[in-house]
């Protein structure tokens, strides 16, 4: 079981319509959020063909080593194996039909590889994580610049969820999450875990369009994907059938005239 933290670093520009990790928002008025990854998410990377936008989120993972539930912050420490390095990709193609749930944006196969290995001794404080596309940083933050800390995700998901060994919790990413694309080669590193390399390919089949809804390039899809690039970013909310599922603070204090859309 996979779980994945968001609201955890600062934000990268402000974010109207968005509810993932860099919106803008301090710690007081955003509490972190979590979503459900499928087992089978994490072995390889690549979107399914009919996909176009597949963005790339450098974390890190938290391995459960202990049964908890019910914890305090200053507790959580006994109950973790360890620490890895993970890529919790996003197939944000999904996002329009997903919203509120992530399930097939977050937990298609091959979409969140975990590794080098386990590493039991690791304190995350003042550690640097970074993503490289191709060599170039994309990337670059500390751990302490997150809002809530490896010990705080566990204890706010043990509030309600029984965490077991094996478990991985995901801490969330830092800004600067963009589109790759079959052939670009994806590094994640994190001072004293290692590095973890993927390489983007094409997906072996389609998806089926005799069923369920469809791959979407909407506004709601565009502005995700290309995060602050994105032309209208903080100007107004992104339109499309997800959209009622975010709350724009752009359209409630500038008086754009898409507010009702949002």
């Amino acid at each position: 079981r996979r779980t994945n933290q968001d609201h955890l670093y600062p934000p990268e520009l402000p974010q109207p319509g968005r509810r993932i990790h860099d919106q803008a928002a301090s710690s007081t008025d955003v509490l972190p959020q979590a979503g459900y990854r499928a087992d089978r998410s994490w072995i390889q990377c690549g979107p399914a063909r009919c996909c176009e936008w597949l963005n790339f989120e450098g974390e890190i993972a938290i391995v459960i080593g202990k049964t908890c539930r019910n914890i305090s912050p200053a507790e959580a420490g006994e109950y973790i194996a360890g620490y890895s390095v993970s890529n919790d990709y996003g197939l944000h193609d999904f996002r329009d039909t997903d919203a509120g749930s992530m399930l097939r944006v977050k937990g298609s196969d091959t979409l969140c590889p975990v590794g080098p290995g386990l590493v039991t001794d690791w304190d995350f404080r003042g550690k640097q994580i970074r993503t490289l596309v191709n060599g170039e940083v994309k990337q670059d933050a500390s751990t302490d610049e997150m809002e809530w800390d490896m010990h705080y995700i566990v204890a706010d998901i043990a509030r309600t969820i029984t965490l077991v060994p094996g478990d991985i919790l995901l801490s969330g990413t830092p800004a600067n999450s963009r589109t790759v694309y079959p052939g670009d080669v994806v590094t994640v590193e994190v001072e004293g875990l290692g590095s973890l390399t993927n390489t983007i390919v094409t997906g072996p089949t389609p998806i089926r369009t005799d069923v369920g809804a469809q791959p979407s390039d909407s506004e709601e899809v565009m502005s995700t994907a290309q995060g602050g690039d994105w032309e209208f970013r903080g100007i107004r909310s992104p339109l499309g059938p997800g959209a009622k599922h975010y709350i724009s603070k752009v359209d409630d204090t500038d008086g754009a005239t898409d507010g009702d859309d949002a």
